[in-house]
């Protein structure tokens, strides 16, 4: 159990295993992934042990509702949704690593300086909703992305912004993203940059990737690199020319996997497909650092470009969906094309599992559990599925 004094307190239940000794909260995820996959032969399945997490400072993202007063701003989190007398500050919340925290106070004192008075829900005032900090472990670079309800403290943000970037030097992306709805929404659509770069280097496994706003990343980036190695490691030997990977986010299954497989001699064509133009942008810039062959990624839906009918048929699908799976409409017509393989990374067993039920023609034979999330009840879960001769 790690020490953290929010939990102690009260005032925050996001980790709400945080008491469960850790080797019962593994312990707990594996009982409920197996009642998932209770309904299928898995008498041939292949369980590796689950890969764990470290217990704090795993986070590469912090995510900060804004609330207080522009002198005394507060960092954090709101216990009642709309009273933001209920705010607790998070700044040294322990999944965070500790040198955030003197990050927090240095953003504290810019958001006084530029004069960004804090959204006040229940008045419907204010301009400053959330701050959202990014790291990359690669490098130590810094993302800071402010989100405000519109432009009009654009010009004191510019104003102050060289001072912000003296204190901190490695604050390479700065930007600000305007969402004007009264709604719980994250951020709008506009993001308007106020550095050159737009884009935060990371690098798993000698894999460049790239994270930009408005694209997923995920948060445990120790976990998601092991993830992404396995993915590669698994495919290795196996006879594929022809790799779709859906629901690709910034690429990261996709290129280990063509990575590993051109790398081994084998001739293997990628195409990628996610929804957030975004993403896409990082994807290809990965791929012209890689310089691979036979590679496209596109800003598509993932599900309208396979159910389309693009007239291939490839030898091993990717699938890492959201939390709805990929449905029983896409897994019927991967049972239709037939693919040798796929590989079905997933951040909700449940889906994933009504997911498999329809994947009549595979059999999954190798399983293993990613703790991305300790000491809350989620988890990423990679499965390799083989095409069923008979």
């Amino acid at each position: 159990m790690i020490d953290c004094h929010h939990y102690q307190a009260g005032n925050c239940r996001s980790c709400q295993w945080l008491e469960m000794p850790y080797e019962q909260q593994l312990s707990e995820k594996i009982t409920h992934l197996k009642i998932q996959l209770s309904h299928l032969n898995c008498d041939d399945l292949v369980w590796l042990p689950p890969f764990q997490s470290r217990l704090s400072g795993f986070r590469n993202k912090a995510k900060m509702v804004v609330s207080g007063s522009v002198e005394r701003p507060i960092l954090g989190i709101l216990q009642e949704s709309n009273d933001p007398n209920s705010a607790i500050d998070l700044s040294d919340c322990p999944l965070y690593p500790t040198h955030f925290g003197a990050i927090f106070s240095i953003l504290k004192d810019f958001i006084g300086r530029a004069g960004l008075v804090p959204y006040n829900v229940a008045k419907k005032k204010g301009e400053l909703k959330y701050i959202l900090l990014t790291e990359s472990i690669s490098t130590g670079k810094l993302m800071l992305r402010f989100v405000l309800r519109s432009e009009n403290k654009l010009a004191l943000i510019y104003r102050e912004l060289a001072g912000l970037l003296s204190k901190l030097p490695q604050l390479e992306v700065v930007s600000v993203n305007l969402q004007s709805q009264h709604a719980a929404i994250l951020e709008g659509e506009q993001e308007i940059f106020l550095t050159e770069k737009q884009f935060l280097a990371e690098n798993f496994n000698d894999i460049p990737l790239f994270i930009r706003p408005q694209g997923f990343f995920q948060t445990n980036p120790q976990v998601a690199a092991r993830l992404y190695k396995t993915a590669q490691q698994w495919i290795k030997g196996l006879p594929i020319t022809k790799l779709w990977d859906l629901f690709c986010g910034v690429g990261g299954f996709g290129l280990h996997c063509a990575y590993g497989l051109q790398k081994q001699g084998q001739n293997v064509e990628l195409t990628g497909i996610e929804i957030s133009p975004s993403a896409i942008l990082a994807a290809k810039m990965s791929d012209q650092k890689l310089a691979l062959q036979n590679v496209k990624f596109q800003s598509l839906d993932a599900a309208n470009f396979a159910l389309n009918g693009n007239g291939e048929k490839p030898d091993l699908v990717i699938v890492n969906p959201p939390r709805r799976g990929i449905g029983r409409e896409l897994s019927e017509f991967l049972n239709q094309i037939r693919p040798h393989f796929i590989l079905y990374s997933s951040c909700n067993a449940i889906s994933m599992g009504k997911d498999l039920r329809y994947l009549t023609h595979y059999k999954p034979i190798k399983i293993q559990l990613f703790d991305m999330f300790p000491h809350t009840a989620h988890y990423e879960v990679l499965t390799l599925l083989e095409r069923v001769t008979n």
